[in-house]
């Protein structure tokens, strides 16, 4: 058995049960360790990072069916916008995004600003849930579309960037995680069949790691669904400084070696 596949599967299960709570997959945090430990290359590593989507989410998902928490307006808001934009954030990708000097600045790019809606989000807690208007509900699918489209481009499914900024908002965090893991499931299937398409089409080695990608989602469901159940036991405004501080750190070595 290749040591990356035990390797994989380990870090996989830490940062499900650290992310999750906080409505985060963990794959925003996997893709370093995918291309600089694991060695899967780019763009191939976009849609191995949304095969462990595929596999690792159901886990926190059932958890989060099981206490009645994963079924409401605001899951239906982040799908409905999150599924066009991740078919073009793939197609984006692929077609002008290949280069993987490219893609980590990209990388970066996200993980800055994410990196510090977390770090600011953990500094207080969440402000009364605004009242729901037909214009707030525009404005939340209007994100959604375009972090969609980034996060098809990143890998990610869009959810783990959503969380974020609803949370920033003043939306309770135990409101927005079964919702943006929800939208980072059904994203994720949708940009790995747009991959599996593109693949088809004969557009690059665009085809996903599917070992490493299968493994670390078995390691993302245990460990997503351990992180589900853990939520209500964890001091929130830690958890977003410590989930801040790690994309922050991997997004400024992205732009050092971009630069580099």
């Amino acid at each position: 058995m290749p040591w990356e596949w035990p390797v994989g599967a380990v870090c996989a299960f830490v940062l499900a049960l650290i992310a999750t709570p906080a409505g985060v997959s963990g794959a925003v945090l996997l893709l370093p360790v995918q291309l600089s430990v694991l060695g899967v290359p780019s763009p191939a590593v976009t849609p191995t990072n949304l095969l462990f989507n595929v596999a690792a989410t159901p886990g926190a998902l059932l958890r989060f069916w099981q206490e009645q928490r994963l079924v409401g307006p605001l899951s239906r808001l982040l799908v409905a916008g999150t599924l066009p934009g991740v078919i073009a954030g793939s197609i984006i990708r692929v077609e002008l995004l290949s280069g993987s000097r490219a893609f980590t600045f990209v990388a970066a790019g996200v993980l800055l600003p994410l990196g510090l809606w977390l770090l600011l989000g953990g500094q207080r807690l969440a402000r009364p849930r605004p009242r729901a208007t037909a214009r707030a509900g525009w404005l939340i699918w209007a994100l959604a579309l375009v972090v969609g489209t980034v996060g098809g481009i990143y890998g990610i499914g869009g959810g783990s960037i959503l969380g974020p900024i609803l949370v920033g908002r003043g939306l309770p965090v135990v409101t927005v995680a079964p919702a943006a893991l929800a939208s980072t499931f059904l994203t994720s299937v949708t940009g790995a069949l747009t991959f599996a398409v593109l693949e088809m089409t004969g557009r690059g080695d665009i085809a996903p790691d599917w070992p490493i990608g299968l493994l670390c989602g078995l390691g993302g469901l245990a460990g997503g669904y351990l992180g589900a159940a853990l939520q209500p036991l964890l001091p929130e405004r830690r958890l977003r400084q410590l989930l801040g501080t790690c994309a922050v750190a991997i997004g400024v070595l992205y732009v050092v070696q971009t630069v580099a």
